[in-house]
């Protein structure tokens, strides 16, 4: 397999650690001394062999930063992109210059930078089985996490009849894609036990995908094979759920057992820290002394600092040079449209 890193992300909801030249993909975030993008690379490094057959796509002013944190990744293997235009162009163009290189056989991966996997090697597992499922069957396999919440945040992916088993892993047809639903909505999907998360991770064979863009984005494809990144300006922003997955009927989907967070906002520290560590009174990753204080996540990034909390609870702070974040968990989200401000004043422009 040759796994493509989708590393252009931005994280907005990590802010004040996530900036715009470092991004969530760029941080430790587990209290390991990995980021998230060398610990997805790590991961996927046994399925490629070695670092030549690793690839990663990032934007522009991300490049440097890629270069700095995979020093082993060859330069060749590093597509930049001039602008974001979301996941469709991306998975396009990699897939085009992998079937350049190494034919329309050539099994590729897509996996975003910046989520946390456990259970390496269940992982592992999951991808040789949705590797033989696009060799023998020519799927486009996505891998589906089992969900533990009826989430509104994630898009959900409905499994239809069983295709096969590999190694005690079941594919079934993907019978739709849903985006987003509301709460009752998520919670039917929930009870109904035929649903998965949507991770947004992709494994199909290169000549398999480009024809299903082809047939289904040909406005998306046709120029990038035409004209490479220079495409890129004149392109819509797509994801490439809606682009292919959502049309193709090659789509298949295997539901995982290893454990998966998309660590989409400073909540998903307490998430990933019991998960390593079990309950907590708080979380700390950094020097905190509290009193009468639970529930709190306190994130530092200089060690000599101390943070200091007194008769609080689920509250996140996190202080990073001349920015310090305090929220209550639940308006976490709210994160992105405090950026829109800072955007609008000159003198926060460097925060960001």
């Amino acid at each position: 397999m040759i796994p493509v890193i989708l590393a252009g992300g931005k994280g907005e909801r990590f802010w004040p650690v996530s900036r715009i030249k470092r991004p969530k993909q760029f941080l430790c975030l587990d209290g390991s001394d990995r980021s998230l993008l060398q610990a997805t690379a790590d991961r996927l490094l046994p399925m490629a062999g070695d670092w030549s057959g690793i690839w990663v796509i990032t934007a522009s002013h991300l490049a440097d930063g890629v270069r700095q944190q995979l020093p082993e990744l060859p330069d060749e293997n590093l597509l930049v992109e001039v602008e974001g235009k979301d996941t469709a162009p991306a998975v396009a163009w990699a897939t085009l210059e992998i079937a350049k290189r190494h034919g329309d056989d050539a099994i590729v991966g897509f996996f975003p930078a910046d989520h946390w996997i456990g259970e390496q090697d269940k992982f592992i597992q999951t991808l040789k089985a949705a590797e033989v499922l696009a060799v023998e069957k020519g799927a486009i396999a996505t891998l589906g996490i089992a969900p533990t919440y009826p989430s509104i945040g994630y898009g959900y992916i409905e499994q239809g009849e069983a295709i096969g088993s590999v190694d005690d892993l079941t594919a079934y047809n993907v019978t739709r894609f849903t985006e987003k639903p509301d709460q009752t909505t998520a919670e039917s999907f929930i009870s109904s036990g035929k649903f998965s998360w949507n991770a947004g991770m992709f494994i199909f064979q290169a000549g398999v995908a480009l024809e299903e863009l082809r047939t289904h984005a040909p406005d998306i494809v046709n120029p990038i094979e035409a004209k490479g990144a220079a495409a890129y300006p004149d392109l819509v922003k797509l994801s490439i759920d809606y682009a292919m997955m959502e049309k193709t009927q090659r789509a298949c989907v295997v539901p995982v057992t290893f454990t998966w967070d998309d660590l989409g906002d400073w909540n998903a520290m307490e998430r990933l820290h019991k998960q390593q560590h079990g309950d907590v009174a708080n979380v700390e990753l950094g020097q905190h002394v509290g009193r009468d204080t639970t529930g709190v996540v306190v994130y530092n990034t200089d060690d000599s600092e101390l943070v200091v909390t007194i008769g609080l609870e689920d509250v996140v702070i996190v202080r990073d040079g001349k920015a310090t974040l305090i929220a209550d968990k639940s308006r976490t989200q709210e994160i992105k449209q405090v950026l829109k401000t800072l955007k609008e004043s000159p003198e926060y422009r460097e925060l960001l």
